[in-house]
């Protein structure tokens, strides 16, 4: 009896090289909380960030969250605050 060769089916979605993969997560709130980061850096001892709710680029319990993973992923301590208009964002020391 013959045998029968049967195709693969088709992929459904292009390929690509891995190396040609961008590495780090760049989403939406990168900007913003690098932004914050660097304030924070150069932040006095006592102050804290002042930032308008309507200058962030999404909801400010998603900002906030987006913050709070980059800064526990760099060993970090903030803290946040938030009234009517404002995020507050300090430096926390222990």
């Amino acid at each position: 009896m013959a045998t029968r060769i049967t195709k693969p089916a088709p992929m459904h979605f292009k390929t690509v090289i891995h190396a040609e993969i961008p590495q780090g997560r760049k989403g939406k709130h990168k900007e913003i909380v690098t932004i914050v980061l660097r304030d924070l850096d150069l932040l006095k001892e006592g102050a804290a960030l002042k930032v308008p709710l309507a200058e962030l680029p999404d909801t400010k319990e998603n900002v906030r969250s987006a913050l709070n993973r980059a800064t526990r992923k760099g060993g970090r301590k903030v803290s946040t605050a938030i009234d009517g208009d404002f995020l507050y964002i300090w430096n926390v020391t222990d």
